[in-house]
C-alpha cells in the first residue's frame, strides 16, 4: 500500500500523509549525528585508512611515493566528503595477516585492502561490511609454459599465496574435491609471491581477478604468463569498520555510492563545476548539495558528495585510471553499472 501511496503522491506527500499515524515520525535533518569514528577523523583532521602494502590496481606509491589505486581513491573520497580534502589521508599499508587487526584496534579508521566480505569476518570478527566496491572471483595466473588451460589440469604445481587470506583453504577444498594435488608457497606480501613467481619458486599465483591481473603486470615478461579462464568462487571485496558506528559504517558506504551516482548523472572531474552551474534535475541538485541537506544527515557539509567527485572522480573515471585499457586492461565486466550489465549499482538519491 506504501509503495502504491509513494506512486501516485510522491516521497514528501507520503511523508506528510504518514506524519498522523502513530508511531510515524518523519527523522529530523537538523538532528544531531552521533559518531565516535567521525569526531575522531573531524578532530584529528587526517583520516587513517588502512590499504594494502602494494598492489597495482588497488593500492600502490608511484615514483614520487604517491599512493594511487582504487581502493585508495575510496579512502581520498571518505576524507573528501568528511575533512573537504582528499588530501588529508594517512594511508596504513596492511598485510593479509594483521589488516583485521589494525581495525579492531582502532590503528586505522577504515580498512579498504581488496578484502573479501564473508560471514565470518561480518560475525565472526564482528566487523562491519558497509558496500562493496569490487566485484570479482578467485583465478590463477600461471606460467605460460605449463600447457595448462583450466584449473584442474593444475596437479602437482606449486602456487605462491598470501598468507591470512581465504584462498589457501578454497585451493584446498577444490583440490580435494577434483582429487588432485595443489601445492602452495605462502607469502606475507604480495610482491614477495611475485618476486618468487619471477624466481621461478612457483608456478603461478592465486587470488581474485584484479590482483591476478596486478600480478601478471608486475612480472618482467607479461606475455610468459596466462590467466585461467577459471572463477573458483566469487569473491565481493570491500571496505570494512568496526562495529557500532553505524553513521561512520554509512559514510563509507555513501562515500562509494556518490562515485557511483557521480557516473550515473554524467558527472565527471572535469565537469562538474560547469554541470552544477546549470543543474535543474532534481536528483543532480541533491547530489551536489543545492538542495535536500541530505550532508546534514551524514554529519557532513552539504555539498560532500559534490567534494568527492569534484576532488577524486566517478567510479568510472577511477576504474579506466587503475583497470582500463592504459592500465592493467581488466574489463569492468561486473563492475560496470547495472544499466551496462554489470552489478554496481547506487542506491537513490531520494
Amino acid at each position: 500500500m506504501l509503495a502504491v501511496f509513494k506512486r501516485a503522491l510522491g516521497c514528501a506527500a507520503v511523508v506528510g500523509l504518514l506524519s498522523g499515524v502513530v508511531g510515524f515520525s518523519q527523522p529530523s535533518m537538523a538532528q544531531s549525528v552521533n559518531s565516535p569514528t567521525l569526531s575522531t577523523v573531524k578532530k584529528r583532521g587526517e583520516l587513517v585508512c588502512g590499504v594494502d602494502t602494494g598492489i597495482p590496481g588497488y593500492a600502490f606509491q608511484d615514483a614520487s611515493g604517491h599512493w594511487q589505486g582504487l581502493d585508495v581513491s575510496l579512502c581520498r573520497g571518505i576524507a573528501a566528503a568528511v575533512l573537504g580534502d582528499a588530501n588529508k589521508v594517512r594511508f596504513v599499508g596492511a598485510t593479509a595477516a594483521d589488516r583485521f587487526t589494525l581495525l579492531q584496534s582502532g590503528q586505522v579508521d577504515v580498512l579498504v585492502r581488496d578484502s573479501e566480505q564473508t560471514f565470518t569476518r561480518n560475525n565472526g570478527l564482528h566487523l562491519a561490511e558497509p558496500v562493496t566496491n569490487f566485484y570479482t572471483g578467485l583465478m590463477f595466473l600461471v606460467r605460460k609454459n605449463l600447457g595448462v588451460q583450466h584449473v584442474n589440469q593444475l596437479d602437482g604445481a606449486t602456487i605462491c599465496v598470501e598468507t591470512g587470506t581465504t584462498n589457501e583453504h578454497e585451493i584446498a577444498a577444490y583440490a580435494r574435491v577434483h582429487h588432485i594435488t595443489i601445492n602452495t608457497l605462502l607469502f606475507d606480501r604480495p610482491e614477495q609471491a611475485f618476486a618468487a613467481m619471477q624466481a621461478g619458486r612457483c608456478d603461478g599465483y592465486t587470488d581474485d581477478g584484479g590482483s591476478v591481473a596486478a600480478a601478471r603486470s608486475a612480472l618482467a615478461k607479461p606475455s610468459d604468463w596466462v590467466i585461467l579462464p577459471d572463477v573458483l568462487d566469487a569473491q565481493p571485496l570491500g571496505p570494512f569498520v568496526r562495529e557500532g558506528d553505524p553513521v561512520w559504517a554509512n559514510i563509507v558506504k555513501w562515500s562509494h555510492y556518490a562515485m557511483l551516482e557521480g557516473e550515473v548523472l554524467g558527472l565527471t572531474q572535469e565537469n562538474i563545476d560547469q554541470e552544477k552551474a546549470k543543474a535543474t534535475d532534481p536528483t543532480a541538485r541533491r547530489f551536489l548539495g543545492l538542495e535536500g541537506g541530505f550532508g546534514v544527515m551524514l554529519g557532513l557539509d552539504k555539498d560532500w558528495s559534490y567534494q568527492i567527485i569534484k576532488q577524486v572522480g566517478n567510479y568510472g573515471e577511477i576504474y579506466d585510471r587503475y583497470f582500463g585499457a592504459n592500465a592493467l586492461a581488466l574489463p569492468r565486466g561486473e563492475n560496470n553499472l547495472w544499466i551496462n550489465g554489470g552489478l554496481q549499482y547506487p542506491v537513490p538519491w531520494e
